[in-house]
């Protein structure tokens, strides 16, 4: 409640957010088949859930399948309790198995497990889409399961090395996801490496908030920190979780943050071309939480000591805001704008990271459309009176949404 006294403005897209997944909810397919597919979706990935139902149908089912598939193939990647020799084959093969409505394996835990053991269902749905669809999902799904292998038998040593394996798993989905785009007959076809910025950039940044998340788990899950970076400022990677440690980790921390925002510009390109508003949102509410996430962890110790992440209210309002380019303009600036307040000048990678930021708020700048959101703002411009009544109405509508 406190939280929402200080920013009223987070509380009406909160409700939307939270109508809009009770809408999406009532819109799941009868067939049981993709009835499991739009109900797994939304317990492995909430947020993706969320853009990818307000897609076109067609579309909207190609991606969800592609998704999912890919979930269950990063599934057998992550269960580090399957033997090497087991796991190699079933990674390569993984794009074969689409097509096999009996085939399925357990592993994972939880709900991805329960993906994983009941796989037919979405090899059924995958079956029903348009040929098109298929072979895209496909090959990115070959392409991925053969880097990951790799992968499987080769850390990550060099900057190389870490942009070659964020290729394997995110880039490519990147390409499959343009590919997918362009079948629906509404947008071009998107250059490489442009699509593949758009994926480096979310899986960047997903590993370096996650790391303290990583490092904890029992059995510990594999770290894709590139060695080159870190072993600048420690000697072993789990050293960062220690206090004394604390000014070295977030030097490491944001070297990694300022090789990630070399891809904003892309993204910026990418999205300046598509056509389709739901495509356009799809693409775009990801990228503005990802660079949102970087000016949230940037110079931020955290990171080494809890789970850092946007507070529900701005992830709220973030994607109720996103409309247009002008919307992703004004959030890349704002963000940027925020990072470039926390760089500290005795930072050895302070210049470098300067000049990303500059970049980014530059094309931002030229686009002429910037808006002020105050992203940033602590304070709120509400009176105390206008809160409470925004508050009333807001319970009111809860209310006589749950009786329903």
């Amino acid at each position: 409640m406190g939280s929402l006294l200080s920013r009223p403005e987070e509380v009406v897209p909160l409700v939307k957010l939270w109508v809009a997944a009770r809408r999406i909810k009532r819109q799941v397919p009868q067939e049981q088949h993709w009835g499991f597919c739009y109900s797994m979706l939304q317990k492995v990935s909430r947020s993706f859930a969320l853009v990818i139902q307000q897609l076109g149908p067609e579309i909207r089912n190609a991606v969800c399948v592609f998704y999912l598939v890919l979930r269950g193939l990063d599934t057998v990647e992550d269960d580090i309790r399957i033997p090497v020799e087991e796991k190699l084959p079933i990674l390569r093969q993984f794009y074969q198995h689409i097509y096999d409505r009996n085939w399925r394996y357990s592993c994972g835990t939880n709900h991805y497990r329960v993906l994983m053991e009941n796989f037919p269902l979405v090899s059924t749905a995958f079956l029903e889409l348009d040929q098109g669809y298929q072979k895209v999902i496909e090959e990115i799904t070959r392409r991925m399961g053969a880097g990951m292998a790799k992968f499987i038998c080769k850390e990550v040593e060099t900057v190389e090395d870490y942009d070659e394996y964020c290729h394997h798993v995110a880039g490519l989905v990147g390409y499959g996801l343009s590919r997918l785009f362009h079948a629906t007959g509404t947008e071009d076809l998107a250059p490489d490496s442009l699509s593949n910025s758009m994926g480096l950039f979310l899986q960047k940044t997903n590993i370096i908030r996650d790391y303290l998340e990583d490092i904890n788990e029992i059995p510990q899950s594999r770290m894709f920190w590139p060695r080159e970076i870190w072993s600048k400022y420690a000697d072993k990677l789990e050293d960062f979780k220690y206090e004394e440690n604390s000014e070295k980790a977030v030097q490491c921390l944001n070297e990694l943050v300022t090789n990630a925002l070399i891809h904003g510009p892309d993204c910026l390109k990418y999205m300046e071309a598509l056509n389709d508003n739901a495509i356009f949102r799809f693409c775009a509410i990801p990228q503005i939480m990802a660079i949102g996430t970087c000016a949230l962890c940037y110079n931020n110790e955290n990171v080494f000591r809890r789970v850092v992440k946007m507070r529900r209210g701005l992830t709220a309002r973030l994607i109720d805001e996103t409309n247009s380019m002008s919307d992703v303009y004004t959030a890349f600036y704002e963000f940027s704008s925020m990072l470039e307040s926390k760089i500290d000048d005795k930072d050895p990678n302070a210049a470098l990271t300067r000049k990303r930021v500059d970049t980014i708020k530059r094309t931002c700048k030229l686009s002429g459309v910037l808006k002020r959101r105050g992203y940033d703002s602590d304070k709120s411009k509400y009176s105390p009176m206008l809160i409470m009544a925004l508050l009333l109405l807001v319970a009111i509508i809860l209310k006589v949404l749950n009786s329903k």
